[in-house]
């Protein structure tokens, strides 16, 4: 009986190491330099979020962890550089609405959307719609109103994405048509929104904030199903009777396809450590950016969520997705 009981408490012991063990290959893994892709530019809030936690995850896997910005060319870019690498020490870390609406903008992917592995969710991007601070537009029940009175006289910049695809959308289900005016360059359509020579955009809240501050943009609506703690006095897109613009603007990181799955839990669990030390959630915070951790299941489920309602636009807007 002794030996019984003696075994049985070995089993359970060895069970119990088995389960807290961390595999050999994550525990090995990075072994050089961890390169972070992004397809947005330096001073961006996903590039400033990038660097405060490459910061700590070098710090906590004694390697350094840099952060390669590659913008344009409506995040393919960045995007391309990533896939091509075929390196588990190269990852993406990307808003999700860079490449989302990608097969409904291109009539051929460059990439496999399927080699963009997600391992963690890191903040929500706060979206704001916005318009000159010198227009009588203050609500977007008042921007429906004048693009209905003034039928191609208001105008919104574009730069692509999935905000863009959106909020095309959005007009074709309210019957209204506002000129599209595409820019390459996000600083010089919001200058032109501040100006006036624009009348609306969608935009992170990083992007427009100097300008909100200033007082020469207004933001009429965010499109995250709560209000910013940012912008407590702005109400979201739902609450002013348009739920068919309720975007999450997420923000995560990606490894290659073939990674282990053991390698991106761990480095899933160490973004998220990182992103929740209060430094960092109160940098993220003041750049229009809410931290909401989660790890490759819940990250793909998100991203899977967002698709879904880039589909239905596409339907809306009888446009098929292209192929890769």
């Amino acid at each position: 009986m002794r030996v019984a009981t003696k075994l049985l408490r070995s089993l359970i012991a060895a069970c119990a190491l088995a389960a807290t063990a961390v595999p050999a290959g994550a525990q090995s893994w990075p072994t050089r330099t961890v390169r972070l892709i992004l397809p947005l530019g330096p001073g961006s809030g996903v590039d400033i979020g990038a660097r405060l936690i490459a910061d700590k995850l070098s710090t906590k896997w004694g390697q350094p962890v840099v952060v390669e910005n590659r913008p344009g060319g409506d995040g393919i870019v960045a995007i391309t550089a990533f896939t091509g690498a075929k390196d588990d020490h190269v990852l993406l870390m990307a808003p999700t609405s860079s490449f989302t609406a990608h097969p409904y903008l291109h009539d051929k992917l460059p990439y496999d959307p399927r080699d963009l592995a997600p391992i963690a969710r890191i903040s929500n991007t706060i979206v704001a719609v916005v318009v000159p601070a010198s227009s009588d537009i203050k609500s977007v029940k008042d921007l429906v109103e004048a693009a209905r009175t003034n039928p191609g006289k208001l105008n919104w910049a574009t730069i692509t994405g999935m905000f863009d695809f959106v909020f095309a959308g959005f007009q074709k289900k309210m019957g209204i048509e506002i000129a599209k005016v595409p820019y390459r360059d996000t600083v010089q359509a919001v200058n032109d929104l501040a100006e006036g020579r624009i009348q609306v955009m969608m935009s992170a809240i990083a992007i427009v904030r100097p300008r909100v501050q200033a007082g020469s943009v207004r933001m009429i609506a965010v499109t995250a199903g709560e209000r910013a703690s940012i912008a407590p006095d702005v109400p979201t897109t739902t609450e002013a009777g348009y739920p068919d613009i309720r975007i999450e603007g997420l923000t995560g990181l990606f490894g290659p396809r073939d990674m282990p799955a053991e390698i991106r839990e761990r480095i899933s669990t160490d973004v998220k450590t990182a992103a929740a030390d209060p430094t960092i959630t109160a940098r993220l915070l003041s750049t229009g950016q809410v931290v909401n951790p989660g790890g490759p299941s819940e990250f793909g489920a998100a991203i899977d969520a967002q698709r879904a309602q880039v589909a239905s636009t596409g339907t809306l807007l009888d446009i098929k997705p292209a192929s890769n």
